[in-house]
């Protein structure tokens, strides 16, 4: 296998000349995130059937691996969700088209593992272990961690060979490449800032106008940091925020009395907080983002454990991780009939088209085999 280092803008270009009629090719990224508030893009690795090339995005401007995303080929990637974030920053696009081999192995009954038990268990191949908290950001790298990052696309191509024949084999081909397509075109828009409060310890449990500061403390704290490129515990951290939400301060010295705080706020940033402060205080209860656990009807909570019990139950009989055909959220949409993923595709014939039959009373689910079976029959 040829490895490649590339790090000038000339051997960038011939690289996605060189891949340019592949049609497929393998995809990964290293990134730090600890001290931004955006991951920075590390290290880019590509593989295709004649080698692997290691990207340095530290010396050379990434925007045109774009063209390679926007082609023809297919990306191979295991567990692209973050990748494809990153991609879109950093070269302006997604790919063109997606094949997810951590998706896909969810489809012959593997859950959602990791590329070095996919490798292991398909290929026969154990992966070599290396440092998992390299540094990917230092330079030079040394040998053995260009050869652990090129292991990470080195059997990609491979991989995907061998799910595509499995998959074929059982007729779920085009089940695995609808749901990595739905992956692809998934939007990736920046955080809300406006429901950063969600993630607050004990959000829920507010009421009153603790809501309304916390959504707009919280809504500051998103926002500061993303014009810092800091992570949000950095402008203000949870402990401090739990404080000024429970008890809101109304001038600096009641800040200085929070926890979390003890006097560090700089001046401007101190008359921030107390602004959003103020104006989380005042903020009518029309303008408030509610989690959607919060707009949803309780009393369906039951119906929904019923459906999501026969569901796992129709997962283990077809050796399908129970994640890949619905959510509880989306067996709320359909109990609410708003639009799900149970409506469409594959999942529609499997169990969507099931559930609307139980759903308008034209079928029932009845226990069997002392309980241990669920079965869904006419009516």
């Amino acid at each position: 296998m040829e490895l490649l280092w590339i790090d000038a803008p000339a051997d960038l270009a011939e690289l996605v000349q060189t891949l340019a009629d592949e049609p497929l090719y393998a995809l990964d990224t290293e990134f730090h995130g600890e001290r931004s508030y955006w991951p920075h893009l590390a290290l880019i690795q590509i593989g295709w059937p004649d080698g692997v090339a290691l990207v340095d995005p530290l010396t050379v401007d990434v925007a045109p691996l774009g063209e390679l995303l926007a082609g023809g080929g297919c990306m191979v990637a295991h567990a692209a969700d973050q990748d494809l974030t990153i991609l879109e920053r950093a070269c302006g696009c997604a790919p063109s088209k997606l094949f997810d081999t951590q998706v896909a192995a969810g489809f012959i009954g593997m859950g959602t593992p990791s590329l070095a038990a996919t490798v292991e268990k398909l290929l026969g191949t154990r992966l070599t272990k290396g440092d998992r908290l390299t540094d990917w950001t230092r330079r030079p790298l040394r040998a053995e961690q260009r050869v652990y990052a090129a292991a990470d696309v080195e059997h990609l191509l491979a991989l995907h060979d061998e799910l595509v024949r499995r998959l074929e084999a059982i007729g779920r081909l085009e089940w695995a490449t609808d749901e990595c397509e739905g992956r692809r075109k998934r939007i990736r828009t920046r955080p809300d800032p406006e429901t950063a409060w969600w993630r607050i310890k004990g959000a829920r449990q507010l009421r009153g106008n603790g809501r309304g500061v916390a959504q707009t403390v919280a809504a500051w704290r998103e926002r500061t940091a993303e014009v810092l490129d800091v992570p949000s515990r950095y402008v203000l951290s949870d402990l401090a925020l739990a404080g000024v939400v429970q008890r809101p301060p109304r001038n600096r010295d009641d800040l200085t009395g929070v926890r979390g705080i003890d006097g560090r706020l700089r001046d401007n940033t101190a008359k921030e907080l107390l602004d959003a402060i103020a104006a989380g205080l005042e903020l009518d209860s029309s303008q408030l983002r509610l989690p959607e656990s919060d707009r949803i009807d309780r009393s369906l909570a039951p119906a929904v454990t019923v459906l999501g019990a026969w569901l796992a139950q129709r997962a283990s009989e077809l050796d399908l991780d129970p994640a890949l055909l619905a959510t509880r959220a989306e067996l709320t949409q359909m109990l609410q009939d708003r639009p799900s993923r149970l409506a469409m595709g594959w999942r529609a014939d499997l169990v969507g088209e099931p559930l609307q039959r139980l759903l308008r009373g034209d079928a029932a689910l009845r226990l069997r085999d002392g309980g241990r079976r669920i079965e869904l029959e006419d009516e």
